[in-house]
């Protein structure tokens, strides 16, 4: 039985959403796509029709994941604050586990913790968070 359904989301665009109870600790699905380099996944990311959502995920090698390129549902994982899934890297993989349970119906966030480069941070307008958390920091981008 499939876990989860990408659909339209009250945050921003698309998510994904919870078709059956999930528990903490499960491993919900793999973020795939193209791995390749940041040069040319920043070139080729804004050229595309979806360049207003964030469909790129950095590994710890230097290299990324384009969820854009080859990818599935999990690159319409949606940012929250509070996040009630996290990314796990393992041998350039990425898995996405919960990390509470979740209910039928409610929709799987991860916090991004973005990095972006000092230089960039008056551009940070582009990174607002829409979560809507209690304790909303307000940004995608990771604590300084």
């Amino acid at each position: 039985m499939k876990r989860v359904s990408v659909r339209q989301s009250p945050i921003h665009g698309k998510g994904v959403f919870a078709l059956r109870a999930l528990c903490a600790g499960e491993r919900i699905f793999e973020y795939k796509g193209l791995v390749t380099t940041w040069r040319e996944a920043t070139r080729t990311y804004a050229r595309r029709a979806d360049a207003g959502h964030t469909l790129l995920f950095g590994l710890s090698n230097g290299r990324v994941i384009d969820g854009g390129r080859g990818g599935n549902g999990a690159r319409w994982l949606n940012h929250a604050c509070k996040a009630n899934c996290e990314a796990i890297e393992e041998s350039g993989r990425v898995y996405i586990n919960a990390l509470k349970d979740i209910q039928p119906g409610e929709e799987l966030f991860i916090d991004y913790a973005l990095e972006i480069p000092a230089k960039a941070r008056e551009s940070a307008s582009e990174y607002t968070c829409r979560c809507g958390a209690r304790r909303c920091r307000g940004t995608m981008l990771a604590p300084i």
